[in-house]
């Protein structure tokens, strides 16, 4: 059975790191029980603690989700982040206009596991309102998202298809696909040269607005949504975004498609 700190872990090696804003390291001559003074201090708040259990489930949160969360005003919960900040206890992610915040590490995720198994209480909780059709899978302009999208960019990493760009040759999330990743693509028919002669991004990490955790973008996601489409693994709906993952996609790709289950 997997902890809620592992189920983080899960989540954390999927973000896309290089929209991370980590805050400052701490002074290098802070002692450290200092430093777990401070640590102590920023805990020791209802509404950051309740911040904090909220993320680890290892999703991105918005600032205002957090507030709800916490139970406290807009500008209030803007404060206590900045101060989690601070602590390096969360960074943020910066998606276009838009702000969110996840744990700062796995280590983060391990300590306030154990405390709150000393706490006895429950994490906080934040209740999804997508729908569950949109929330499965749907088209994010011409790419795969939701959870079915979140699922196929997890299984291209745990396969070792795709790995981080250079930090020099790359914008923020960038991916380059590797060998294996080539042939195993080209094996099902995907035409990478096309998807690298498109003028956009050849392949990148969209935060999914539903999962909060990164879906495959740019041109090889669309490449992939095309070639669902086109082998059948992948249906549209009649109307909207909403697509659905087909029988023939579990017997040919079982793998792709299928969301990792998080624990109770």
């Amino acid at each position: 059975m997997w902890c809620r700190a592992g189920a983080y872990h899960l989540a954390a090696m999927t973000a896309p790191a290089a929209l991370s804003v980590p805050p400052a390291d701490p002074p290098a001559e802070e002692d450290a029980d200092v430093r777990l003074a401070r640590l102590a201090a920023a805990l020791a708040e209802p509404a950051r603690a309740r911040m904090l259990g909220c993320l680890l489930d290892g999703r991105a949160r918005t600032a205002t989700e957090l507030a709800s969360v916490a139970e406290v005003a807009a500008s209030t919960a803007s404060a206590h982040l900045a101060r989690l900040r601070d602590e390096g206890l969360v960074t943020m992610l910066a998606q276009g206009r838009h702000r969110y915040f996840r744990l700062a590490g796995r280590q983060v995720a391990t300590a306030l596991e154990g405390l709150m198994v000393l706490a006895g209480a429950p994490r906080s909780s934040l209740r999804l309102t997508t729908p569950m059709p949109l929330r499965a899978a749907r088209t994010c302009y011409d790419h795969l998202a939701g959870a079915a999208g979140v699922a196929l960019h997890d299984h291209f990493q745990a396969s070792g298809w795709l790995r981080a760009a250079p930090h020099a040759q790359a914008d923020a999330g960038d991916y380059v696909l590797t060998p294996a990743g080539e042939q195993a693509l080209t094996a099902l028919g995907l035409d990478l040269a096309h998807a690298r002669s498109r003028r956009r991004r050849f392949a990148c990490a969209c935060l999914d607005w539903s999962e909060r955790r990164p879906h495959l973008g740019g041109a090889l996601g669309a490449a992939c949504l095309e070639l669902a489409l086109r082998r059948g693994w992948i249906e549209r709906a009649l109307d909207g975004r909403a697509v659905s993952v087909t029988p023939r996609a579990r017997r040919e790709v079982p793998q792709w498609f299928a969301s990792r289950q998080e624990p109770a």
